[in-house]
């Protein structure tokens, strides 16, 4: 067993390694580069591209580490039966073409994860229809399955995918801590919001740190 402490708000987060799981929340080209999904609702997409490099190193870290690493894209099945009615409401360009093809859809270019981040062969990835990870996949059954007990967070967008899935962590039972500049979102108010919401109240849906602390963490062998 090897064990680590970080430095973290709102008190050290203590993991196993061996028990701890590295969660890389939809960095996919539909959210972090221009033409997706995110610039479509009229966002800068700045913010989260810019992350894309210190998700990198944390991810060369845990590789290093042989932790069990798992990246999650958001997306839907191309004849779009699987989008709810008020999803398709309020968000009337899924599927519809854009420079990097349909827009939100599965197998499409705009879908994918960014080529600094591609997922190698033997880490799982998670392809999900709503925001939070856990839902109608099959996350929870592979955290079990490999004995995992706490999570680390990076990704996108961090008040939406990120919180959601941080959210249906704690409840089932998980302890998560989420790395403060490796997580964004396209407003710096929302990014701030959601920070202090995860480790306020004693760490009521979990903690928060960067990753330097983190890095720094794990490079204690």
């Amino acid at each position: 067993m090897r064990s680590y402490q970080v430095k973290a708000k709102p008190f050290s987060f203590d993991f196993d390694l061996k028990k701890t799981a590295l969660v890389i929340i939809d960095m996919q080209r539909d959210f972090c580069e221009v033409g997706g999904f995110g610039e479509a609702l009229g966002n800068d997409v700045t913010p989260t591209h810019a992350i894309i490099p210190t998700v990198r190193k944390v991810l060369d870290e845990a590789r290093a580490n042989h932790m069990l690493v798992i990246h999650t894209r958001e997306g839907h099945r191309p004849d779009l039966t699987d989008v709810p009615e008020a999803k398709k409401r309020r968000f009337s360009s899924i599927g519809e073409v854009g420079p990097m093809g349909k827009i939100l859809i599965r197998g499409e270019y705009g879908h994918d994860i960014v080529d600094d981040l591609k997922p190698l062969h033997n880490e799982v990835v998670i392809d999900k229809p709503g925001k939070g990870a856990f839902y109608q996949t099959d996350l929870h059954l592979i955290l079990q399955n490999k004995g995992i007990e706490s999570l680390i967070f990076c990704g996108v967008t961090t008040h939406v995918c990120v919180h959601t899935t941080i959210r249906e962590a704690n409840d089932r039972g998980y302890e998560c801590l989420m790395l403060e500049d490796g997580t964004a979102a396209f407003d710096p108010r929302d990014q701030e919001a959601a920070i202090r919401m995860i480790n306020q109240q004693g760490g009521i849906f979990g903690w928060t740190t960067t990753s330097d602390l983190l890095l720094k963490t794990l490079k204690k062998k």
